[in-house]
């Protein structure tokens, strides 16, 4: 079982300085091979406090060069908020920093304030994904980006230096809505499952998505990766405790900077599903709704998160974890310690769980 850490780089209420944040977060990142991960990875977000971080792939660099083994991933790196061939370029250049350690997970967004600040409108960030990421991919295996598409017109030109190894088993897109997870099932990508759905709709996702992809790749679809709040005590009340008052802070926090009950979404191309949900929000109560989110995670005694997970791996065949330990508002001593009290007692017990993609991952990350 292939374990990763997550990191969010959250200062909610600015309670501290975004300098001990960082400091705090760059000291987990930085230890995470020690403690036996196998990843480490970071969502791209802007001009909030709700998650700062807004290059992941210079984060990326600086992980890069403090450790010899763990892959190091986006989740996810935005691309209609970028110039596709930047994006390609960097993702090349992290490949050359870490020797073929980098993992791509893409996203089209939802952060209506990051949209605004990109002067990119929502409603053309389905298809200018799509565009993006077909010139992105294919860029990453040939080293040339050319594309002549509705939104992106590029000239061909050749990337240098030349892509480092293939990125084919190492893409990882964030999906929600059905017409996204079809979509990447032609792109040929794995999925990321960052858990906003019910688990029995989760499930009939990846059910479809693994026949679309069978259909028109040829191949079973790669193992998926799933992200997971993880609150761990080895007294169960506090554990309790962590998920009542931290999960649930990030999971408000989610839903604030989100606007999840923003029945506007129904009115924008490509956010239909947040419209339905927006519209589900406003019958039940937003709180309702955070703590149905909260719900989705894990927490408990070591044996019982390990239990958690390891059953999650048996319903849905993940091939990965991507764990966040420091969220919300929760004191940066409590969020090392459930971190490494993790990496002590269930970390231990997830790596002997044999999900059969370890020697293809490795395969994926070879190098001629």
């Amino acid at each position: 079982m292939d374990v990763g850490l997550g990191l969010t780089f959250q200062n909610l209420r600015d309670q501290l300085s975004d300098k001990e944040v960082y400091r705090h977060q760059l000291k987990m990142a930085v230890d995470t091979e020690a403690l036996g991960f196998d990843s480490v990875w970071t969502p791209e977000h802007h001009f909030s406090n709700y998650n700062m971080t807004p290059n992941v792939p210079q984060f990326l660099s600086f992980v890069a060069g403090q450790t010899k083994r763990i892959k190091l991933g986006t989740t996810v790196c935005v691309l209609p908020w970028q110039d596709p061939v930047r994006t390609a370029e960097n993702f090349i250049l992290l490949d050359y920093f870490s020797e073929g350690r980098a993992v791509l997970g893409i996203g089209r967004g939802l952060g209506a304030s990051e949209f605004e600040g990109f002067k990119v409108p929502m409603g053309e960030s389905r298809n200018r994904f799509s565009e993006y990421a077909e010139a992105v991919l294919t860029a990453l295996e040939t080293g040339v980006m050319e594309y002549d598409g509705t939104y992106l017109k590029q000239p061909r030109v050749e990337l240098r230096p030349r892509p480092y190894a293939s990125f084919r088993g190492r893409v990882f897109a964030s999906a929600i809505s059905p017409e996204s997870v079809n979509l990447m099932a032609k792109l040929d990508v794995g999925l990321m499952v960052i858990a906003q759905k019910p688990w029995d709709k989760v499930a009939e996702d990846l059910a479809g998505y693994r026949q679309l992809f069978l259909e028109r790749n040829s191949r079973p679809a790669p193992k998926p990766v799933f992200a997971v709040f993880v609150a761990v005590h080895e007294d169960p009340a506090v554990a309790q405790e962590m998920r009542d008052k931290h999960i649930q802070a990030y999971t408000r926090s989610t839903s604030d900077f989100y606007q999840f009950d923003n029945a506007e979404f129904a009115n924008i191309e490509g956010y239909e599903y947040y419209g339905g949900l927006a519209k589900n929000i406003a019958k039940h109560g937003l709180h309702k709704f955070n703590g149905f989110l909260a719900d989705l995670q894990v927490w408990g005694t070591p044996d019982e998160v390990a239990d958690k997970l390891a059953a999650m791996v048996e319903e849905f065949d993940i091939g990965s974890f991507i764990t966040y330990f420091q969220y919300g508002e929760m004191p940066q001593e409590m969020g090392r310690a459930n971190y490494e009290l993790f990496a002590r007692k269930v970390l231990p017990r997830l790596k002997d769980i044999d999900t059969g993609t370890t020697r293809a991952v490795e395969s994926a990350l070879s190098v001629a």
